[in-house]
């Protein structure tokens, strides 16, 4: 049976597949060195050079009669081995490596020896190259101390001990010194690729809200464009209706009117819920409506005979009962509707057929508006609206063709696909229509 004891702070949820072993944060000491690396190198390079220095004077004034080249060779042995730690042993790893084999090449045939570069060297290749050049690094170090030693054996031979011990001793202590220095490098990368992996992670996460927002600011713009242009759109035939018959029919005219208010109040107000949305403080309600669907198409419809256009809505087939898809096939018949408002002024009939079949929904509309003359006032669109609708469909899968009908009119129509509803069979060739025309 699971143990059902509740988790605390001190027993952190284990990962899937096991704990995520994040590596323990610098403290203060090291964070110091991190942030000043020239005195680091500097210190270094002293505890190397003074120290060296001061054994070879001693060495050099105990002897009976002290080699002078040798002893100059010596110090500026160290003098070079120093300056390569300080310059190099970041940024050149291999040039501080050959500098150090040099050196220990160097003063070996006047009987002394001087690994410590070697030692510094060999800490850097493994820290800031890689294990691999770490490794070359030991092994071409291994074969220049041999060397080293039996120089030196051969100039003076030492009673402690023959070139064997001393080359054995040499490899022992820079073994330890390259493991060191792979540990702590590779410790080192593994930090650099974590950073580097929530540097992208943080990429990432911006560009995927970036594509969020930009989606939710296309989404905004299609749907405020359609609540404007048909709003719009709507109020200002009405408004022309009503202004070319407000002297022989008064009447008319101010019922034409009311529809006007009416238009732009019921747009004022859809406008007012999205703003709504976006603008309300977090946490807070905002007052939400449903989206207009399948079941307003009639009544949108209505609309625009009231303003005057003579349109036939006819349905077959047993709708979609997704609500995503009800509000893109409202918005296309209110689209189609609206251009046709707007440009196919003194068109006999505009028709608008839903077809609902098995896996898809067909919606046409069209117009047979004859050619606009010349001087035939229109309202001119900028394109966004079918933008906008194609954008909505592709969001389905779907397809969207929008042209003029061969002789005269205009024809808007998309197929977006849709799971086949579980009905009873026998009501997918249902067929009604509403409406012919308006006396308007």
């Amino acid at each position: 049976m699971p143990d059902a004891t509740p988790l605390t702070p001190d027993r952190p949820v284990p990962a899937v597949g096991g704990e995520l072993r994040l590596p323990k944060p610098p403290g203060v000491i090291r964070q110091f060195w991190a942030r000043h690396p020239r005195l680091t190198d500097s210190i270094l390079a002293a505890l190397y050079v003074v120290p060296t220095f001061i054994a070879t004077m001693v060495i050099a004034s105990d002897s009976p009669a002290p080699p002078l080249v040798a002893t100059l060779l010596q110090v500026l042995g160290i003098a070079v081995g120093g300056a390569a730690v300080l310059l190099f042993r970041r940024s050149r790893p291999w040039l501080l490596t050959g500098i150090a084999w040099f050196v220990c090449l160097m003063v070996s045939p006047f009987g002394m020896s001087d690994g410590f570069p070697i030692l510094y060297a060999l800490y850097a290749l493994g820290v800031y190259r890689s294990t691999k050049a770490a490794w070359i690094g030991f092994g071409g170090s291994v074969a220049v101390t041999t060397l080293s030693a039996y120089l030196e054996a051969w100039v003076a031979p030492s009673p402690f001990g023959g070139p064997v011990a001393t080359s054995s001793q040499y490899a022992a202590v820079m073994l330890i010194v390259t493991l060191i220095g792979v540990t702590v490098g590779n410790r080192r990368r593994y930090l650099l690729a974590l950073i580097a992996r929530a540097h992208d992670l943080a990429r990432e996460r911006d560009q995927q809200a970036q594509l969020a927002a930009a989606a939710e600011r296309a989404r905004i713009a299609r749907e405020l464009h359609d609540i404007v242009s048909h709003g719009l759109t709507v109020m200002v035939t009405l408004a022309d209706g009503s202004a070319a018959t407000a002297a022989r029919d008064p009447e008319r005219a101010a019922e034409a009117m009311r529809s006007v208010a009416e238009t732009g109040r019921s747009a004022l107000g859809e406008m007012r819920r999205m703003l709504g949305v976006l603008r309300e403080p977090e946490g807070t309600p905002a007052e939400l409506a449903p989206q207009p669907g399948l079941p307003a198409i009639p009544e949108l419809v209505e609309g625009f005979r009231e303003a005057g256009m003579p349109v036939r809505l006819t349905t077959s087939g047993v709708p979609e009962a997704d609500p995503a898809v009800g509000l893109a096939v409202y918005r296309l018949v209110q689209e189609g509707l609206t251009n046709a408002l707007r440009h196919a002024t003194g068109a006999p009939h505009v028709d608008v057929r839903l077809e609902h079949r098995p896996g898809e929904v067909d919606v046409v509309v069209e117009d047979d508006a004859p050619a606009r003359q010349g001087d035939a006032p229109a309202t001119r669109g900028a394109g966004r609206g079918l933008a906008g609708l194609r954008e909505r469909v592709a969001l389905y899968g779907g397809s969207l063709d929008a042209g003029p009908r061969g002789g005269r009119g205009w024809r808007l129509r998309a197929t977006i696909p849709v799971e086949a509803p579980g009905t009873p069979a026998g009501d997918d060739h249902s067929e009604r229509t509403t409406g012919l025309t308006n006396d308007h």
